[in-house]
């Protein structure tokens, strides 16, 4: 038997019809420049990306140094369609991003945005630009959209990365900035890598040193290969009156092979150095050393597992360490690979008398003794036990006795649970850094590998004037959380002791420009200085 279907339903459809109709109507077309219609210069491009050689053309310029990168200047043929889409971008929503790597706004994604000129660049970019890319590319490349826009201002900056995530094949930025120079900041800086032949063979990759700057300028495409040694950063922008405005994303295709992450060897452990407590005497506020006050403390770190003690060492003491990290000719050497860290840590056999003092106080056995005091930590052998480990052996001595009041025999794991611990060596590991302008630590992959339960120490000097604004300052995350768990802020002469898990890691934020600006606009050398160390239960 014949139906019909329902009148409202045929209007339902014609009205979804026509809306549909409406969006694409909206979708502005736009042309791209004459590069990327050429078929001749294609094929130019794709015979110099394949052979890693450079190649010019109009407005396009390619270059394989450090890695593969193209650049279109007028990229968009028309200046009032890009001057419209530029008009519709900073109408866009934009979210604060704040992390260990960047600090930016960013909008919403934008593959499903219908304002006419946004619409129509995506349907440019992800259509016949993505066909060109994937034949100078020689591989095919999916239709995934992966589009947004970022806006970065004074001081906001993108450090030291690869790009590399699964299914990315390009990465491209359209810049669509105010005049702009080098002075501006904002630079995309390209790294070079410790490769020695090529990447599938060297093994371990790198990043060495910028070796190449890219302005941004007005409707500019700048498009480059994701692969092992795409290291690239977007430097701080300095300007306090221009937003670096820009739409990016990702092409996704196969991947590159990639060789085995360079696995960064940690800081040595030492054992504890043999002091007694006359060194404790010497340097340490009496009030510290005040057995009622240590239980205090305790009790305090064991509710938060983080606490910091002010005043911590005698006035006399922490002005004389001061005054020698300031004006001591200290060898100071820079800790790296940018995509890992980047400050700067003195050599042990360049410190003058007083710091290497400072030094050895925090590696001492007293001191590791004391440490212990504060936190009820197990941090050395001749630390009362907590409670516990009070309870686990009056369990274990329970069932001892429980086995001889009923005959039978102790299994060897009891025996080996009621033995007592044998004494072990207290070790730590630590650094005397220097903290000034680019300064920063940033998560990796390594680290959340490594993760294990540890006491964190940071002891700062020439913090007077320092500003949480500046950065420099650390901070505590959950693994693969963004969540902030703890911020430590550097303060003179402010022990922080801070306790962490295995899913419990840190970085410190990157010292900005506004550390060196007075507020007269004058520049000025502002940096800090900090003993970190990490003891082990």
């Amino acid at each position: 038997m014949a139906t019909k279907r329902p009148k409202d339903e045929c209007s339902s459809t014609d009205k979804k019809k026509k809306k549909k109709s409406d969006k694409e109507s909206r979708e502005e077309p736009v042309e791209l420049c004459a590069a990327v219609e050429d078929d001749q210069v294609k094929r130019a491009v794709a015979e110099a990306w394949s052979r890693r050689t450079t190649y010019s053309h109009g407005d396009l310029e390619l270059d394989c140094h450090p890695f593969p990168h193209c650049i279109f200047t007028n990229f968009i043929s028309s200046q009032a369609f890009a001057e419209n889409l530029q008009k519709e971008l900073l109408e866009l929503n934009f979210h604060e991003k704040s992390n260990d790597l960047y600090k930016f706004k960013q909008s919403d994604d934008l593959k499903k945005r219908t304002e006419p000129h946004i619409a129509g660049l995506r349907a440019a970019l992800f259509g016949r630009f993505r066909s060109w890319l994937g034949e100078v590319l020689g591989v095919e490349l999916e239709p995934t959209v992966d589009i947004s826009c970022a806006k970065y201002e004074y001081t906001d900056v993108l450090l030291c990365h690869d790009d590399e995530l699964e299914g990315r094949r390009v990465a491209f930025i359209l810049y669509l900035v105010p005049p702009w120079q080098s002075s501006d900041g904002g630079t995309l800086d390209l790294y070079t890598t410790d490769m020695c032949i090529s990447f599938l063979s060297s093994g371990y990759l790198q990043p060495q040193s910028i070796v190449k700057s890219l302005v941004p300028s007005w409707n500019t495409l700048v498009l480059f290969e994701v692969s092992p040694v795409s290291f690239h950063q977007v430097s701080e922008v300095l300007s306090q009156d221009k937003c670096r405005l820009s739409l990016s994303g990702w092409f996704h295709g196969p991947s590159l092979e990639r060789p085995p992450r360079h696995a960064v060897a940690p800081i040595q452990r030492n054992p504890h150095l043999p002091r007694d407590e006359t060194v404790l005497l010497e340097w340490i506020n009496p009030i510290y050393l005040d057995i009622s006050y240590q239980e205090q403390i305790q009790e305090e770190f064991e509710d938060s597992s983080e606490i910091q003690l002010k005043g911590f060492l005698k006035e006399e003491k922490f002005k004389e360490v001061s005054e020698a990290l300031r004006l001591s000719q200290i060898e100071w050497k820079k800790r790296g690979p940018p995509n890992k860290r980047c400050y700067e840590a003195a050599a042990l056999d360049s410190l003058p008398q007083c710091v290497s003092a400072c030094w050895e106080l925090l590696h001492s056995e007293a001191f590791f003794l004391l440490l212990s005091n504060f936190t009820g930590l197990r941090l050395h052998y001749l630390c009362p036990a907590d409670d516990e480990e009070d309870d686990d052996e009056e369990k274990v001595k329970k069932q001892q006795d429980d086995g001889e009041a009923t005959g039978s025999s102790n299994e060897p794991s009891s025996a080996d649970a009621s033995r007592e611990k044998e004494p072990s060596t207290p070790l730590c590991c630590g650094e005397v850094r220097r903290w000034s302008r680019g300064g920063y630590t940033l998560l990796h992959d390594g680290e959340a590998a490594r993760a294990e339960y540890a006491l964190d120490l940071v002891l700062p000097f020439g913090c007077a004037g320092w500003q949480s604004e500046f950065g420099g300052f650390t901070c505590y995350v959950a693994n693969e959380e963004d969540e902030e768990l703890l911020t430590v802020y550097p303060e003179d002469n402010s022990l922080a002791l801070v306790y962490r898990d295995k899913e419990t890691l840190k970085f410190v934020k990157h010292v900005n420009h506004k550390s060196t600006s007075e507020p007269d606009g004058s520049s000025t050398c502002r940096e800090f200085y900090d003993f970190s160390f990490v003891y082990y239960e």
